[in-house]
């Protein structure tokens, strides 16, 4: 991979990972309820499932995919079923640290949430079939995968470290029901891209490594 190649996919990574979606809307609450220091192993899996993902997919998962369509319908429906879920769950919480709300997302539920959660799928897609030079065999994609790491993790360290500082202005639980309904109704809206119709071409052909990735859906946002 070239320094120019390197260079670009680090500006991509750091734009998917930083801007807001499932991940971010969801350790934004998290740091707000519960405190960073509470939220460290939900970030720290969301950056491993992250990687998991490139890895899988640079390494062939796609082609199940490919032979068997209904496999990704079937992580689309269940992924907006399991978020819808975990929208309400945030949006009922009316305290901080509220049991309602549960406890925190364990590094475990967070780097599984990945393979329901559809702005994840593209990132890896992207990845794989963008950023992948010709003919450079199997060896780029742990380079890939570790780099979605390093640049991903300071990114949603950020989102949780903002709902952090938010725990002054929610001390009433008016103010911290507000905050969690919003955060709840910005869940949903960011499962736009996976419930409607999409009429995007499909994903551009991946290149050698990645010939057998999944033609997923085009994201039009970061939502």
């Amino acid at each position: 991979m070239t320094p120019e190649l390197l260079l670009a996919f680090v500006l991509f990574a750091f734009a998917t990972a930083g801007t807001p979606g499932p991940n971010n809307m969801m350790l934004l609450a998290s740091g707000a309820n519960f405190g960073f220091r509470r939220t460290v192993l939900h970030i720290l899996g969301i950056s491993c499932g992250l990687g998991f993902m490139v890895l899988a997919m640079g390494f062939g998962l796609g082609g199940l995919f490919r032979a068997y369509p209904v496999l990704h319908e079937v992580l689309r429906w269940v992924g907006a079923a399991y978020m819808l879920w975990l929208a309400w769950k945030i949006a009922m919480s009316s305290s901080v640290s509220d049991k309602s709300l549960g406890k925190p997302m364990t590094f475990l539920q967070a780097a599984a949430f990945q393979w329901v959660n559809p702005k994840a799928w593209a990132m890896a897609l992207s990845t794989v079939t963008t950023y992948t030079p010709e003919g450079s065999g199997w060896t780029i994609v742990p380079l890939l995968a570790g780099t979605f790491m390093l640049v991903g993790a300071p990114c949603s360290a950020a989102w949780a470290g903002f709902g952090q500082g938010l725990r002054p202005f929610l001390d009433r639980p008016a103010v911290l029901r507000t905050f969690n309904v919003t955060m709840a109704a910005l869940l949903v809206v960011s499962l736009y891209p996976l419930l409607v119709d999409h009429k995007a071409a499909p994903a551009p052909a991946p290149r050698e490594v990645a010939s057998e990735a999944p033609a997923l859906p085009v994201m039009r946002s970061h939502g």
